[in-house]
């Protein structure tokens, strides 16, 4: 390491061409003693003066070429890692060119791994299994421009606090994690669920219109009442939603109003579905 840091002045960002250099100097002193050698004496020859040079930048060549074959795993390894992809398989040599290969794949394997755990629990509802705020808010970020439109809807599940306090909180987590199966079920692969937090859930209906997403909504509904997830005090589990129209503007707007929205919904009974007031309502 010392040897390193101290020749990193060398050609700092080619390791072959520092390599090289002290192969070069290195392969020279056979040249340099036979010239100081004959300088002090005078009895220099030139035909084996040449006959030495050739010799000695030849093999200065073939020690680059080999330097240079020698270090194509590891060059091939780095582009790999700085790519994030697959790095090709080495045979079982057994040296220590194929250790440090064999310690960085597993090392950067590792990495991924823990990356992608990491990208999945921040994104991921742990008791449903589906994404939560802030991984909706980010699917919605990452969509093209042209599908950055369509309806928001914001849903709370009706009484749920009688489940927890009547049945218990585990029945409470069972109800969650069959709500979103339902909800997942009942919508579009194009469109996103998610947990919003405690009760809530979010939908984002990609591409469509309000008439559209009350429909799906009130068919979900339907099913709850037809074939409920639980019953509280004998009565099936519903839920209340507010539905807002998105058109790729401001997305907390649209929130609010679909929060707006679902507070009518159960400031109204319960149970049901409302449309956000129109804009021009509201001034």
């Amino acid at each position: 390491m010392h040897f390193y840091l101290a020749t990193s002045f060398i050609f700092p960002r080619s390791l072959r061409l520092r390599l090289f250099t002290l192969c070069f100097i290195a392969t020279h002193l056979p040249l340099l003693s036979y010239l100081g050698w004959g300088f002090a004496s005078g009895r220099i020859a030139l035909a084996e003066f040449v006959l030495l040079t050739l010799a000695t930048v030849v093999g200065t060549g073939i020690a680059l070429l080999g330097i240079g074959a020698l270090l194509n795993p590891i060059h091939a390894l780095a582009q790999t890692l700085h790519r994030d992809g697959e790095a090709p398989d080495l045979p079982q040599v057994g040296d220590v060119i194929h250790t440090l290969y064999a310690g960085v794949q597993r090392a950067a394997s590792v990495t991924r791994e823990r990356m992608d755990d990491l990208h999945q629990a921040a994104h991921e509802d742990p008791l449903t299994g589906i994404a939560n705020r802030r991984g909706f808010l980010a699917h919605i970020d990452a969509l093209p421009d042209d599908r950055r439109k369509g309806c928001i809807a914001i849903i709370d599940i009706d009484y749920f606090k009688r489940v927890n306090d009547l049945l218990g909180h585990e029945e409470g987590d069972r109800v969650l994690a069959s709500f979103a199966t339902r909800l997942s079920a009942l919508v579009r692969r194009v469109d996103m669920v998610a947990r919003w937090g405690g009760e809530e859930f979010a939908i984002f209906f990609q591409d469509c219109i309000e008439d559209e997403a009350s429909w799906s909504l009130a068919r979900i509904a339907s099913r709850m009442r037809n074939e409920p997830i639980g019953r509280v005090q004998d009565r099936p589990i519903s839920f209340s939603a507010g539905v807002c129209r998105w058109t790729g503007g401001d997305l907390d707007a649209t929130l609010r109003r679909a929060d707006d929205a679902l507070y009518d919904a159960k400031q109204s009974g319960r149970d049901r579905i409302c449309r956000a007031a129109p804009i021009l309502q509201e001034l």
